[in-house]
Formats: C-alpha cells, sequence, structure tokens
C-alpha cells in the first residue's frame, strides 16, 4: 500500500508538467497491465510505466509530451521516451486491449 501512495504523490507532481490526452486519444487513458508490463496513463496526460524483462526491470514516469500517429512521447525535454503502439485500444470480448513494445495489455475496469 505504501508503494501505491508514493506513485501516487509522484503522479501528482508530474502531472503539473503533463498535456491532457487530445480528445481523440481519450481511450488511452486507463489502468492497462499483463504479467510483466504495468501502464498507467490518466486523462491529465500523466504516465507510469514498469516492464519486467530479462531479470530487470524499467521504469517510466513522467508527462506526456505528444503522440506520434498511434505512438506516445513521455518524459521531460530531451529525457524522453516513445512507446511504440502496434494496437491502439480497441475492444475484444468485452475488454479493452492494446499493444505497447510488442505486449498486449488489457485495461483493468474502471
Amino acid at each position: 500500500m505504501p508503494v501505491r501512495i508514493a506513485l501516487f504523490a509522484l503522479l501528482l507532481l508530474l502531472s503539473a508538467c503533463s498535456k491532457p490526452l487530445p480528445e481523440d486519444k481519450q481511450m488511452y487513458a486507463g489502468e492497462w497491465q499483463s504479467q510483466e508490463m504495468y501502464l498507467l496513463i490518466l486523462p491529465d496526460g500523466t504516465v507510469a510505466y514498469k516492464r519486467l524483462k530479462n531479470g530487470g526491470s524499467t521504469s517510466v514516469n513522467g508527462p506526456l509530451k505528444e503522440f506520434n500517429g498511434n505512438d506516445f512521447v513521455v518524459g521531460i525535454g530531451p529525457l524522453s521516451t516513445t512507446f511504440e503502439v502496434s494496437e491502439p485500444p480497441h475492444e475484444v470480448d468485452g475488454h479493452w486491449q492494446m499493444v505497447v513494445d510488442g505486449v498486449r495489455l488489457t485495461r483493468s475496469p474502471d
């Protein structure tokens, strides 16, 4: 529970620097997960990401800078990361999914 509180505090701090999601990208908002990846995209443009891979983990927490087609860029200034979206959010059997950096994610229910 303390980790979620710390993450929430960090997200509030970063939200001051973020750009809100564009109207045509609102479906990206939500908590997306798979076994090896967690991605939180808030409507205000705040992004939190964690991925487990090859025995290690990578985390990115920051403001949304922009969308390039379906891909999106997160970070501040030159410190940014591009997330490649090969399948944008879409509904499959009543569940929202998208593929980011080659990983199929499912959005948690609201």
